[in-house]
């Protein structure tokens, strides 16, 4: 019963997440009115349901430990995914007694929330059992879930202004304001190209998860290659891949990239593989090409570029300086809650637009032109992943860090190479899995990958399942 009631609590739970930024934005427009931050008490649903689901899958696991005829099983037995995620959590805790700094409890609750709380339920429900039930149905919401976030964010590319702000949305697009309502769209630069979010928080939050379905219909792919159903796949997966590229979302597209070059390995035969990697490899280049001649200000993007390579170089710096860490929530999306809403314009640029809204921090030219009687406090955004662990944790977090995810890589494709073909979706769940955390993984390279909730919670609940502890080996 207790495994039951958790598996569908899970499902409900993977099943909203992708849905939480537009739900939570609607609800808060009809219980407070317009203008307000997501209320907190609506913000938190999941995590609340997360706890639950946590709950029964401890009860579970004492259960299972009590049992005496599975004491010699294996199945709660710690291994070296366990011991990396525990470090990391002491050495959090102990870290501001080594720098003799202030402890805020109020900081690291944020920090714990978007760094460990995904590692904290990995932890936990991978020493559980997941039926075959659980798993076929989590494979079906993914997908079907993956149609509506799809169909919605082609329609939003239509939508006007006022079809967002009677939902709850801001009337200022493309930024994110501390106490305010989210922005419905991001627009690029000053072309006024509008890049699809659907029912996200931003373009690249959608973009991140869409990689979850998408790795998911290349596993469907391998197993109806040549037979009608293929082309279901195939149109699935043209579909995403459209939705996909209107985020415009190049940290997701490079991830997207990979998982399809490793999907189209394990779909065709090497002799075809060779063919269509060159013709892939060819055309991408082509359009890449024209791209960059016909509509640089759409793949360059001269300020988002130059932040990716200046940011991390800070953080690099900042690692160099403080090889201990700054602490938990003093890098990343945690530092967006403490800090001012800041917007970067090249020199000579017309700020006159922001005059009306007094609480945004305005520099032209890297000089702040807005407001003018207080030094704003921006927030500290690496765009790696990697590097704000390496920013909040110091050197030992990072490297604690990246042993985590390439371990977790190693046993999932070596898992996926052995998978019992016998049980269909769990093969495919494996493959998923696999694809996805890989494609997300690169994309951190580059973003903040792991920021989104649907994203992190559905990754990590997943990975769970399919890389259970007593499958494990240090």
């Amino acid at each position: 019963m207790l495994q039951i009631t958790r598996e569908r609590l899970t499902l409900i739970l993977i099943g909203l997440l992708p849905f939480h930024a537009f739900l939570v934005t609607v609800g808060t427009k009809i219980i407070a009115g317009p203008g307000h931050s997501p209320l907190p008490m609506l913000a938190l649903w999941k995590e609340a349901l997360l706890g639950v689901i946590l709950m029964i899958a401890v009860l579970e696991a004492v259960k299972l430990k009590m049992d005496p005829s599975t004491r010699s099983g294996g199945q709660l037995t710690i291994d070296v995914l366990d011991i990396c995620i525990v470090s990391l959590l002491l050495w959090s805790l102990l870290q501001p007694l080594i720098l003799n700094s202030p402890f805020s409890i109020f900081h690291y609750a944020v920090g714990f929330k978007y760094d460990f709380l995904p590692l904290v339920v990995f932890l936990i429900l991978r020493r559980v059992t997941w039926s075959p039930a659980f798993v076929r149905t989590a494979v079906a919401v993914l997908l079907g879930v993956g149609g509506i976030v799809a169909v919605y964010g082609i329609a939003t590319l239509f939508f006007p202004i006022s079809w967002f702000t009677a939902l709850g949305y801001s009337d200022l697009h493309s930024l994110y304001i501390p106490g305010g309502p989210l922005a419905p769209f991001q627009q690029i630069e000053a072309s006024g190209l509008r890049r699809i979010q659907s029912t996200f928080s931003g373009p690249n939050q959608l973009g991140l998860w869409l990689l979850i379905p998408l790795s998911l219909s290349l596993a469907r792919l391998r197993k109806s290659f040549r037979s009608p159903a293929q082309w279901q796949d195939i149109a699935y997966l043209s579909f995403l891949g459209l939705v996909l590229l209107k985020t415009f979302s190049r940290a997701a597209w490079i991830g997207a990239a990979v998982i399809l070059i490793i999907g189209l390995w394990k779909v065709l035969p090497r002799k075809q593989f060779k063919v269509a990697s060159c013709g892939l490899l060819v055309s991408g280049s082509v359009i890449l090409a024209m791209g960059i001649f016909f509509a640089p200000e759409v793949l360059l993007r001269v300020a988002s570029s130059r932040g990716h390579i200046e940011r991390p170089l800070e953080a690099l710096r900042i690692m160099r300086d403080h090889p201990f860490g700054l602490g938990l929530g003093a890098a990343g999306p945690a530092s967006n809650r403490f800090s001012d809403t800041c917007v970067d314009l090249p020199a000579g640029a017309d700020a006159s637009w922001a005059q009306p809204h007094p609480q945004l921090c305005v520099f032209v030219g890297g000089t702040q032109t807005q407001p003018l009687d207080r030094v704003c406090t921006c927030p500290l955004l690496p765009e790696n992943w990697y590097l704000q662990i390496g920013v909040e944790l110091g050197w030992i977090g990072f490297i604690l860090y990246i042993f985590l995810v390439v371990t977790i890589l190693r046993r999932s494709f070596l898992q996926l190479a052995t998978c019992n073909q016998v049980s269909v979706a769990s093969c495919k769940l494996q493959s998923t899995c696999a694809l996805a955390f890989l494609g997300i993984s690169i994309a951190a390279l580059f973003l903040h990958a792991w920021e989104d909730s649907a994203v992190a919670y559905t990754v990590w609940v997943l990975m769970s399942a399919v890389l259970p502890v007593r499958l494990a080996r240090i």
